[in-house]
């Protein structure tokens, strides 16, 4: 029986300590006549094997596959070295740091399954970004004739490092085949030899001679591919074993080396009884994949009468070991179902997001938000079974499009309120490049300024035209101000003219007195105003000097008999006058709720007064309160007095706003 027959297992990589003595005794054989073996009987033991009813022929089947794949490229053995991680756990920053530390590593094909699952999950997670960024895009671009386009510099790096890790593969792939193929046809060439060893003509000396030349060349043939491996070495151990048991080998040395042999898969034996009970599954299951290995290709054959028995006994514990990593994949597929119940308990928190109504940007914010973590979460919570990871994958994005879907309706209307703004602001870039060479200062400056104010009330517009616009509006302000800022500087030698005049003007104020004719005195007074305006313009950090001409004024209205209303409007017409000078629209207006808001208060203080009349009069003992009942009737006119004037102050004001 070949009892090396589909004993390889699915990559292990454990060390035996068991060494291997190929050593046959070169004692004298003794040939008798024996029937040829051909390549017919070799493949017709192969598959009267293949259909025996084998109990553990599933463990032995997993071996066979991995030991074949292994045997063609020795640097996947080092593979099982490296820790195998969930990458769908990672971030697309994490899983390319983690392809670059992979790719330095020299053995290319031991970290080739690492960098499929690390390609796998980055372009996973990267697929989706782009969905969500294409969505956004036609959501905020109804333009047809506007093409997507989105750079992620994260995925230039890893499409960077992807293809030094192809270009190593590659050039491992070009040499590796240039080998195989020449040692499979030294292998076969050397089967065929084994063959012509069972010649009863030749010396027996020299056939074990030529035998052992057979054998040290075989170890040192080098991989063969791996479709191939379990046929060669099946037909290689073929031959092996009829060279012994044909060819009636000195029963002598054949037993010496049939002892020998059996005793070294026993002790593959009694490692594989203390493997069985490694608590560590998967490093017995790597090391038991090697023992497999030394016993199919490098331990020779045994007695007949041990064969059978030995086998089953390795089988048997091989289908132990194998059957505690199946408990293990079951466990593993237990926590797999778990991820998979977190995965669609995130998935309904996507969906009911999707649903759930908000209507301002800030709130939307915070909805954003909550989704990506969600994301995050979905991706950190580990593996699930692989016949549903297509259909929750799926559920996963139907989840987040939906959602961008809802959010995305919330920004076309907000899209189209930033266009109506849009169109607001081009208007006043119109506006202000249309005045931006005007030499009508006084007239255009209020209106400059007024079109700032009106820009800061206007709220965004679409992003992509933003800069533009205001770059426009800002140009063409600047351009306008620097013009005024020049004209300003021409006429400043003026203003200190005027300065120079009322500054010499207020000693011939102080020196003025009056005659105590009424008419006279205030015509006088007048005409002094009159002067005063006519000296101009004083510059700006010198129009304290308007303060002092006020104070005397004030003084002169004392001295004139003239009523506190008619004082009063002189001075404020003299006030009028010195806002009107400056150009300020905004002292103008703040004059303005400054009377409205002093008629409220006098308007309130006489409704009080009036009430508080009232009271009196309708208590028994009004006669007696008839002292206090006049004070409030005289505090009730001086307030309709100063009403009235407040009033009056506001109508000038209004009529200079018409002019």
């Amino acid at each position: 029986m070949l009892e090396e027959k589909n004993d390889n297992l699915h990559e292990a990589d454990g060390k035996t300590g068991i060494e291997v003595n190929d050593s046959i005794a070169n004692d004298a054989i003794e040939i008798s006549d024996s029937e040829t073996l051909t390549e017919d009987l070799a493949s017709e033991t192969e598959n009267e094997l293949a259909n025996q009813g084998d109990a553990h022929q599933e463990a032995l089947d997993v071996i066979t596959n991995s030991n074949a794949a292994e045997s063609e490229d020795e640097t996947l053995k080092e593979r099982h070295d490296i820790p195998m991680q969930d990458y769908n756990t990672f971030s697309l920053d994490a899983l390319v740091d983690e392809l670059k530390k992979m790719v330095n590593i020299d053995k290319v094909m031991s970290v080739k399954d690492h960098i499929e699952e690390i390609k796998k999950a980055f372009l996973l997670q990267y697929h989706h970004l782009i969905e969500e960024k294409k969505e956004e895009f036609l959501a905020s671009n109804p333009d047809p004739n506007e093409e997507f386009e989105y750079h992620l510099p994260l995925k230039s790096k890893f499409d960077e490092y992807y293809n030094v890790f192809r270009e190593k593969r590659n050039a491992h792939f070009k040499h590796l085949q240039t080998n195989l193929k020449t040692n499979l046809d030294n292998r076969l060439a050397i089967v065929e030899e084994l063959k012509e060893l069972i010649n009863p003509q030749e010396n027996i000396k020299d056939t074990l001679k030529h035998f052992n030349e057979l054998r040290e060349r075989w170890k040192n043939a080098g991989p063969i591919p791996k479709d191939k491996y379990n046929h060669v070495w099946n037909n290689y151990h073929f031959h092996v074993e009829n060279f012994y048991d044909y060819l009636h080998l000195d029963r002598e040395a054949r037993d010496l080396d049939f002892k020998h042999n059996l005793e070294l898969k026993q002790k593959i034996i009694a490692r594989v009884e203390e493997l069985v009970n490694d608590a560590d599954v998967n490093k017995s299951f790597r090391e038991l994949q090697d023992l497999h290995r030394i016993w199919k290709e490098e331990i020779g054959p045994v007695s007949k009468e041990h064969r059978d028995a030995i086998w089953n006994q390795f089988s048997e514990l091989t289908k132990k070991i194998h059957d505690k990593r199946e408990l293990l994949f079951e466990s593993q597929r237990a926590n797999e179902q778990k991820n998979l119940e977190v995965k669609k308990e995130i998935i309904a928190k996507i969906e009911a997001l999707g649903s759930e109504k908000v209507n301002s940007h800030s709130q939307w914010l915070v909805q954003i938000q909550k989704v990506e973590d969600l994301r995050n979460e979905f991706f950190a919570a580990g593996k699930v079974p692989s016949e549903v990871n297509e259909e929750t994958w799926a559920a996963f994005k139907t989840a987040v499009r939906n959602f961008n879907a809802f959010k995305n309706s919330f920004y076309k209307d907000i899209k189209k309120d930033q266009n109506d703004n849009l169109n607001k602001k081009l208007a006043l870039v119109a506006k202000a490049k249309e005045l931006q060479e005007s030499t009508d200062f006084q007239a255009t400056t209020p209106v400059m300024k007024q079109i700032q104010e009106e820009w800061k009330q206007i709220g965004h517009v679409p992003k992509k035209y933003s800069d533009k616009i205001w770059k426009e509006f800002k140009d063409a302000c600047n351009h306008y101000f620097d013009k005024l800022k020049e004209h300003k500087s021409e006429e400043n030698s003026e203003e200190v003219a005027a300065f120079d005049n009322k500054k010499a003007y207020l000693d011939v104020l102080r020196a003025f007195q009056l005659t105590g004719e009424h008419k006279t005195d205030l015509d006088a007074i007048k005409a002094h105003i009159e002067t005063w305006k006519g000296f101009g313009k004083v510059p700006f950090s010198r129009r304290h000097i308007e303060g002092k001409f006020n104070k005397i004024l004030d003084a002169l209205f004392e001295k004139l008999s003239l009523s506190k209303k008619e004082s009063e409007m002189m001075r404020f017409a003299n006030r009028l006058d010195s806002l009107t000078d400056s150009n300020d629209t905004r002292k103008l207006d703040n004059e303005k709720i400054f009377i409205m808001r002093k008629i409220e208060e006098v308007q309130n203080e006489i409704f009080q007064l009036e009430n508080n009349i009232q009271f009196f009069t309708n208590t028994k003992n009004a006669k007696k309160e008839n002292s206090i009942v006049t004070e409030v009737r005289k505090n009730i006119a001086i307030h309709k007095e100063s009403l009235e004037v407040w009033k009056d102050k506001l109508k000038q004001l209004r009529n200079l706003g018409q002019e």
